[in-house]
């Protein structure tokens, strides 16, 4: 039984109470690790000592090339880690061993290192005077940031958080999911190791209503609160921040659309469209749970999306032959579960998948005939499940794919430059993507429409909610 602990000032710290929870392999159903348990008092101290490390410490006043410096060699050592790392996201949530141990931590390295050179080689812009006055603006980190994040993609959701960030010069207290809580221990200790002073990264464990996570989101210490998670939890968090006007950035959930028009290339449509659809268990925020294929093409797109789904190796997250793990917990293997239990009910068909007997593992799902009212077509489900639908005219499937609460990622394959155009121009979503998925510059704005979420990340427009904007103006 391995031991996970908060990481506050710098130092390794249990619960002022001792008390603590289990995290489950999801695989085995079984414990492999005993956590901290967090709350109000651990919370308060966390914030405390990022606060002391942002007024009286050295990393607020640290020139920003130094600064930068040291996140390079936190790229460094999360680069050395990268296979332990991806076996604490193993165990913690299933994520399969060999989606992690290389390409996706490079990416998270890289995420950081980016964001390091983007706070290094910004501008800030300076205004024509009336020739007795110079002015100009300068962009000052906004203080303590408070960071909570989900159990589907713990390193990669945590180093979304701390690059922008500690780039700019905050320090931040660090809530996982309570699902999810090794990797962020880990990685504060890294940040330890790359030479960034305590107080900078902490990391508090615990639950969320009542908890370490509400005593986080309402507490007036913060100045940022940013979160990944469902709409619900961000509504419930936004609500906490206002009372004290801090400002939120919220990345909720999404329900993306995959439109394939007759005039797509099937060898790159179908298998995008799966991958959409099943990877990571559909445990992604930007799944596209949702396949609209114009009728010409509907029922080899149908056929294509069951052959992709029986390919897809489903089992042991630690076996290399392995695709698709297990889900993250029984609560949420129980709700997608619910989900496919409706379905013939609802008039639909499942094609292939559904749940295997025994334990928390679903096979790719591919489902047809369900009505656009169907709860599986409108809720986030959250699992490998996807509805195909038929569609005939451009603005048919435009308002098909518009239909949603949501509004965080879209994707459409065509053949045609002109269609591909227009399709990016009406889809109501953050990111469209276009014979393509899953591709993201940290440069690019991030974030949905409507429920999806509050705000957006990357380069410039995480500089605006990581920083305070300030007018200077000098009088001569």
């Amino acid at each position: 039984m391995e031991r996970i602990r908060h990481v506050i000032d710098g130092g390794l710290k249990d619960s002022a109470t001792g008390a603590t929870f289990m995290t489950t392999n999801p695989y085995t159903r079984e414990p492999w690790a005993e956590v901290a348990l967090g709350g109000e008092r651990e919370v308060r101290a966390a914030i405390d000592a990022a606060r002391r490390a942002f007024d009286e410490g050295p990393w607020g006043r640290m020139p920003v090339a130094e600064r930068v410096t040291l996140l390079h060699r936190f790229a460094d050592l999360l680069e050395r880690d990268a296979p332990e790392l991806s076996r604490m996201d193993t165990l913690d949530m299933g994520k399969p061993y060999g989606d992690g141990s290389g390409a996706d931590v490079a990416g998270n390295a890289s995420h950081l290192r980016e964001h390091a050179e983007h706070a290094r080689l910004a501008t800030a812009p300076t205004f024509p005077g009336n020739g007795r006055h110079h002015i100009f603006s300068q962009y000052e980190a906004a203080g303590v940031v408070a960071a909570i994040t989900p159990w589907n993609l713990p390193v990669l959701m945590a180093v979304s958080k701390l690059g922008p960030a500690l780039a700019w010069g905050n320090t931040v207290v660090l809530k996982p999911a309570e699902q999810s809580p090794a990797a962020a221990t880990r990685l504060a200790l890294l940040a330890l190791e790359a030479g960034v002073p305590p107080g900078v990264v902490n990391v508090v464990h615990g639950f969320g209503p009542g908890a370490a996570g509400e005593a986080l989101a309402s507490s007036p210490g913060i100045d940022r609160l940013t979160f990944t998670g469902s709409t619900a939890a961000g509504a419930a968090i936004g609500m906490l921040a206002a009372r004290h006007l801090v400002p939120v950035l919220l990345e909720c959930g999404g329900k993306g659309p995959s439109i394939i028009f007759a005039d797509a290339d099937p060898e790159l449509a179908i298998p995008m469209s799966a991958m959409a659809a099943f990877a990571n268990s559909g445990q992604l925020c930007v799944a596209g749970s949702r396949v609209y294929a114009q009728r010409p093409v509907y029922e080899e797109v149908v056929r294509g999306l069951v052959e992709q789904a029986r390919a897809w190796v489903v089992g042991d997250p630690m076996d290399p032959a392995t695709r698709l793990g297990p889900l993250a917990t029984g609560e949420q293997f129980a709700r997608v579960q619910g989900f496919l239990e409706e379905i013939p009910a609802a008039g639909g068909t499942i094609l292939t998948g559904g749940a295997i007997p025994g334990g928390w593992l679903v096979r790719p799902t591919v489902v047809t005939g369900l009505a656009p009212g169907a709860r599986a077509c409108r809720e986030e489900i959250f699992g490998p499940v996807v509805v195909v639908t038929p569609f005939d005219t451009d603005d048919e499937v435009v308002a098909l794919a518009n239909d949603t609460e949501f509004g965080l990622s879209a994707s459409c394959f065509t053949r045609d430059r002109g269609r591909a155009h227009e399709m990016a121009d009406r889809l109501r979503a953050g990111i469209v993507w276009v014979n393509t998925f899953g591709v993201r510059d940290w440069r690019a704005p991030f974030g949905g429409y409507r429920r999806s979420g509050v705000g957006r990340e990357g380069a410039e427009h995480s500089r605006a909610f990581y920083t305070e904007a300030k007018t200077v103006v000098l009088g001569y």
